[in-house]
């Protein structure tokens, strides 16, 4: 790290506005976009209240120890970018490893995991204003639906309108679906084909144009039937950290072949394997590219 993390706490205390400075003057990603395969490291857990990774409910609680693990991470050839909240894209641009890396910026984190009112997703952090301001590549934001709570469409209109903003301003719109459901008071999506065809055509349909749209999808059984409800670009998110990193890979794997998936966007997966080896895990899914 050029910094230690007391270094970026020392700095934020004195000097803050060179937090923005150095985002806005990192090095851009020099690459051809969605001409290859990308690998995005994602870490915007936190912000919605989810610090879990396998077995620990807390693992994402210790701030130094989640930046040491995305700065291994963005600093092994062949990744491609990060996705994170505010705070901790500045924490990254501090510590000098977002230079030469798409970075893409959470936008709606207001709907808390376990909270009651947890469909109805507010945009508490990046806005389409706030993604231009910091020089950032895109913003991704979260939509699930539920039919039967009315959170759902209040997300879905949110999310229309950051679509629109965004492609006003020429910058990618990242847009996580899933069909959702409460059983026992707490959310669950549905995995099957058939839901996750039907709110990839939902949000696909959001906004004024399609131009700038991607989709970030989880691997389901019959993903042939689920990306081919779209044309827009589609990269594949990990999930939980899995018992077996081998299967995990081969369902990456399988899902990369198929003609709109254009790359990863991995999370707790690559930065809290089992075995705790960051650089291997990250290592092996670059060479999945």
């Amino acid at each position: 790290m050029a910094l230690s993390v007391p270094d970026v706490v020392r700095l934020r205390m004195t000097d803050p506005a060179a937090v923005r400075e150095r985002l806005r003057a990192r090095q851009p990603y020099p690459g051809p976009g969605v001409a290859e395969n990308l690998l995005v490291i994602a870490a915007d857990h936190p912000a919605r209240g989810a610090l879990a990774a396998g077995d620990d409910p807390m693992a994402m609680a210790n701030r130094g120890d989640l930046l040491e693990r995305v700065v291994t991470a963005l600093s092994r050839p062949g990744v491609t970018g990060f996705l994170g909240t505010a705070d901790v894209i500045e924490d990254l641009a501090l510590l000098g490893a977002l230079d030469g890396k798409m970075v893409f910026g959470s936008m709606n984190r207001g709907g808390l995991a376990g909270a009651c009112f947890e469909l109805d997703d507010r945009f508490t952090a990046y806005d389409a204003r706030g993604v231009a301001e910091a020089g950032l590549d895109g913003g991704k934001m979260l939509l699930r639906i539920d039919p039967d709570d009315p959170g759902s469409v209040a997300t879905l209109e949110a999310c229309a309108h950051a679509v629109d903003a965004l492609s006003e301003r020429g910058l990618v719109a990242m847009i996580e679906p899933f069909a959702s459901h409460r059983v026992g008071g707490w959310v669950r999506n549905d995995l099957s084909p058939e839901a996750m065809a039907r709110v990839v055509a939902i949000a696909s349909g959001l906004g004024h144009t399609s131009a700038y749209t991607w989709l970030k999808l989880p691997v389901v059984e019959d993903m042939e039937r689920v990306v081919a409800a779209s044309t827009l670009p589609a990269l594949i998110l990990g999930g939980e950290v899995r018992e077996d990193a081998d299967t995990a890979l081969a369902v990456w794997a399988k899902a990369l072949a198929l003609p709109t998936v254009c790359g990863l966007v991995i999370g707790r997966s690559l930065l809290y394997p089992r075995d705790g080896d960051v650089a291997k895990a990250v290592d092996e899914a670059v060479a999945l590219l």
